[in-house]
């Protein structure tokens, strides 16, 4: 028998003390501090998120948890980062419903590819808008804004917070589900539009629910639904999108856990553990619900089934409106 080049044995050799090596490395992780790339400027519900579940990592896996927010460019910034990254289970990504739902249908070009960049650990958390108008619309319920808008097409308009944000296509989304034409006003922050809306300059948004809801109790908005399929416990009087008008309408910001692509499934299993352990920590909850919050968890595979759901959501919205990526 013909006997092996010696390159092709010391390559086969190198692969064997590589798999070997791979449980014992998995096994004593981690062994220093882990980083967490936030996409977004501190003090944002994301960065709220990823503190939150930084502090509970860290209690778990008995190691320093370092936050590193790198924002810029719609969340792509820190994104594109983290994809690159060493798959290693030291840097660990919070991605969200922009990064890892929408970016893909609304940027031109991504630096990143979410569904093949990344290991799913876990969603962390979901949250509705809340469709707030202005108290001189002539609608006291979500019925009645739907037969107001078709009585009048195109001269209904709302704020968004961008084009292609989450705001902008949410309200799309309600308004090719309603069959309604409303006309679309951009806006740089929720805080101009808010003031425009406020000032009757437009009549209707989708706003993050715990800075719309003060301004509806304060009667400066009137809040209409909620875009979670059930109602959120910082408004529990306002119904929802499904349960008024819409059947099945959802539309949710949401916030999960990432590692690079090919980090060892064992370290990303003991990423998940911890994570569904501190989704149940008394503080955790209290911050998420002053945040308007609701905690998921889960497997990597249902995180993984459901962003799949949201990127093909989402690219159909697009496509329909005909809305020409940046």
């Amino acid at each position: 028998m013909k006997s092996l080049p010696r390159r092709a044995v010391l390559a086969a050799a190198m692969a064997a003390c590589a798999t070997a090596a791979f449980p014992a490395a998995a096994a004593s992780w981690p062994e220093r501090p882990l980083k967490i790339i936030v996409p977004y400027p501190p003090g944002g519900i994301t960065d709220i998120v990823g503190r939150s579940i930084a502090e509970r990592l860290s209690e778990t896996l008995r190691q320093p948890v370092v936050v590193d927010n790198r924002a810029g460019a719609g969340g792509t910034i820190g994104a594109s980062e983290a994809a690159r990254a060493t798959a290693d289970g030291y840097t660990l990504f919070i991605g969200t419903s922009a990064t890892n739902g929408t970016n893909p249908s609304t940027f031109k070009e991504l630096r990143y590819k979410p569904d093949t960049d990344f290991a799913p650990v876990a969603l962390l958390a979901t949250a509705p808008l809340m469709i707030i108008v202005n108290p001189s619309v002539p609608a006291k319920t979500l019925p009645e804004l739907v037969k107001y808008v078709k009585a009048n097409p195109g001269k209904v308009n709302y704020a968004s917070t961008g084009n292609g944000g989450s705001v902008h296509l949410t309200t799309e989304l309600f308004a090719l589900q309603t069959g309604t034409s409303l006309t679309h006003v951009v806006y740089k922050g929720s805080a101009p539009a808010l003031n425009d809306l406020m000032g009757g300059h437009v009549q209707l948004m989708f706003d993050n629910v715990p800075s719309a809801a003060p301004l509806a109790a304060a009667g400066k908005v009137r809040a209409l639904a909620v875009t979670s399929t059930k109602r959120t416990a910082l408004a529990p009087d306002v119904p929802t999108v499904a349960e008024t008008a819409v059947p099945n309408f959802e539309s949710l910001s949401w916030i999960a856990l990432y590692a690079p692509a090919g980090t060892p499934p064992a370290i990303v299993k003991q990423l998940n553990d911890a994570v569904n352990a501190g989704l149940k920590n008394a503080k955790l909850l209290t911050t998420f619900e002053k945040a308007g919050l609701d905690p998921v968890g889960g497997t990597p595979d249902s995180l993984a089934r459901y962003q799949a759901a949201e990127i093909a959501k989402w690219a159909d919205v697009v496509k329909t409106i005909k809305y020409v990526p940046e």
